[in-house]
């Protein structure tokens, strides 16, 4: 382990002992706040910081896979139920997702828990994946009164921890720079990143992600996205060959009429990625997701 790696593999690693603590205790203080008046002080102070964003940044929807180009705080529940090439059926309970809290107005800090995979397969057994710890830096933005867009630079790493061949081989680091432009009831973001392992890259390879989604809102309470899911492979197993999808996805906003910012929104949202490109090594990705900002 070079210094470099070291360096950034501490905080991210105390980060990780707190996942699973942070995701209960954070999660059970959103519900209880919704439900209980008496926490309503307690909860209002929470809430203040994702409403105190609305003033900085605009106001579309976390598209389904590709990442926020906005800094917020949520709690996602997420699983995922796909098709290998050879027809194989894989699902992912927790996709990947999970808390993210702001702290202060331009840093955001996700922790991931590990996500447990059923292979349904004779050779790869079950398993949990690796955990992950993610930050994100709001460089520049503005509402919809100050130019409707915003500029993002993130950074994770999952540490190797996976159980059988459910994880990565190494450390991998994940930087994207995020961009992110709303007209009216319309927005456009991207991203590009990559994916880096650590070590044995003839194993692993390496990655370029490039993601663009396009939104609109419909009415109220209901928005409705299409992303473009890009993926060049370097090196490793697949070196050279590039594959691409297309997600269309649905998210509907849960609230009460004597809705307030102060209280937390429920968002239900599900999308299908369905690859495109010849080569892929999942197809048709059911998504299904519940989001409770707050």
């Amino acid at each position: 382990m070079n210094r470099l790696e070291s360096i950034f593999r501490l905080p991210l690693a105390a980060a990780f002992l707190a996942c699973v603590w942070g995701t209960c205790v954070w999660g059970t203080c959103v519900w209880g706040a919704c439900a209980a008046v008496a926490q309503q002080s307690v909860y209002e102070q929470l809430r203040g910081k994702n409403t105190a964003m609305t003033a900085v940044q605009p106001t579309w929807m976390s598209p389904l896979i590709e990442p926020d180009v906005r800094v917020t705080q949520s709690l996602r529940l997420s699983f995922s139920n796909s098709y290998t090439a050879a027809g194989t059926q894989t699902v992912n309970y927790g996709n990947f997702h999970g808390l993210g809290v702001l702290a202060g107005d331009r840093v955001q800090i996700n922790l991931i828990a590990p996500a447990y995979i059923q292979n349904n397969s004779a050779t790869a057994k079950d398993g949990f994946g690796d955990p992950m710890g993610e930050v994100k830096f709001r460089i520049a933005s503005g509402n919809a009164e100050h130019g409707n867009y915003a500029l993002t630079a993130m950074v994770a790493e999952t540490l190797p921890t996976g159980s059988y061949a459910n994880g990565a081989a190494t450390a991998v680091y994940y930087p994207n720079l995020a961009a992110g432009k709303m007209w009216g009831r319309f927005d456009v973001q991207t991203t590009l990143g990559g994916m880096m392992p650590t070590g044995k890259i003839a194993a692993q390879g390496r990655q370029i992600d490039w993601n663009t989604t396009a939104q609109v809102l419909v009415g109220r309470r209901l928005w409705l996205d299409l992303e473009n899911n890009a993926i060049y492979n370097y090196g490793g197993p697949f070196d050279s060959r590039t594959e691409n999808f297309l997600t269309p996805a649905a998210f509907y906003v849960v609230r009460r009429r004597t809705w307030q910012p102060t209280h937390c929104i429920l968002i239900l949202d599900a999308g299908m990625q369905i690859a495109t490109s010849h080569f892929h090594t999942c197809n048709h990705n059911l998504i299904p997701e519940a989001r409770i900002v707050f």
